[in-house]
């Protein structure tokens, strides 16, 4: 592992929202950016029976984000994400300096 900072919440809290949860077991989505970290590269969490490993961990700016960084997080372009996420977090703004934690995962194959 890296010097990567304590966890801030569960793995099992990574993603959550029905919707995503969706979008990730159709493989729509394989990013999520959390204000802290939830997960270290190579652990597990399981959605619906289906096991995703985190295979990144990463710090990146909101600024840096781009549509292809959306759409890993399940959405067709960074306008939506962007619009989403400040109607999710009432009072939040978009800070393009504002630095989040990038947790990118794939779905394990069964072996």
């Amino acid at each position: 592992m890296t010097d990567y900072p304590k966890k801030t919440c569960v793995i099992e809290n990574l993603v959550k929202h029905p919707k995503l949860v969706a979008a990730t077991l159709a493989g729509r989505k394989t990013q999520q950016r959390r204000d802290g970290v939830y997960a270290y590269p190579n652990e597990t969490f399981k959605l619906d029976d289906v096991t995703f490993k985190v295979t990144a961990l990463e710090r990146q700016s909101l600024g840096a984000m781009t549509d292809a960084d959306a759409q890993a997080e399940g959405y067709p372009n960074l306008a939506m994400y962007k619009d989403l996420i400040l109607k999710m977090h009432a009072g939040m703004s978009w800070d393009e300096d504002s630095l989040v934690w990038v947790h990118t995962f794939a779905k394990q194959d069964d072996d």
